[in-house]
C-alpha cells in the first residue's frame, strides 16, 4: 500500500533511491514480530526503524503531524488503525516546529482522508503529507508497528 500527496511525476523525490531500498529490504525480514521496540539504525541517521508497540487511541486524542527532514514508512507488523492524511498546506500549528524531533504538530482540520491499514500494509508520507497515525478503528486495538524514517 503506497499512501501519499506528493506528486511522484515532478521527480521531486527518488522513491527507489538507495536510502529507500534499504528500508523496503529490512521490511521484508521474517523476523520483525519479533524485534523489541526501539531505534535501529539501518544506515547511520539517514535510515533509521522505530519498532512501536501501542493500543490505537480515539482519532480526538490524537494530532496531525509533520516531518521536514524525513519520509515516514509506516509499515503495521500486527493489528490495524486507522491512519489520516491531508496536505499540510493550510493547517495551523498547535507547537512551534521542533527542530531535534522533526515534527510539528497541527489542529484538527474541517476534512481529512483515512484508510484502515493492517498487518503487512504500508503508508509512505512526505514532508508534504499530514498525517495522524495511531487511531483506532472501532475500538482500541493492539498494534506493532515499524515506522522507518529516511531523511530527505
Amino acid at each position: 500500500m503506497w499512501i501519499s500527496n506528493i506528486n511522484i511525476e515532478e521527480g521531486k523525490y527518488d522513491y527507489l533511491n538507495e536510502r529507500f531500498k534499504i528500508a523496503y529490504k529490512f521490511l521484508k525480514r521474517s523476523d520483525l514480530d519479533t524485534l523489541p521496540v526501539g531505534p535501529i539504525a539501518l544506515d547511520g541517521e539517514d535510515v533509521v526503524a522505530y519498532i512501536q508497540h501501542y493500543d490505537t487511541l480515539d482519532a480526538k486524542e490524537l494530532n496531525f503531524e509533520t516531518h521536514d527532514k524525513f519520509f515516514d514508512i509506516q509499515f503495521v507488523i500486527s493489528g490495524k488503525e486507522m491512519f489520516e492524511i491531508i496536505s499540510r498546506d493550510g493547517l495551523t500549528p498547535v507547537s512551534p516546529y521542533d527542530k531535534l524531533k522533526d515534527i510539528c504538530f497541527y489542529e484538527e482540520p474541517e476534512e481529512s482522508g483515512n484508510i484502515l491499514i493492517g498487518p503487512g500494509d504500508y503508508v509512505v508520507v512526505g514532508p508534504e503529507d499530514a498525517h495522524k497515525p495511531r487511531c483506532m478503528a472501532y475500538v482500541p486495538t493492539a498494534v506493532k508497528k515499524v515506522v522507518i524514517k529516511v531523511r530527505v
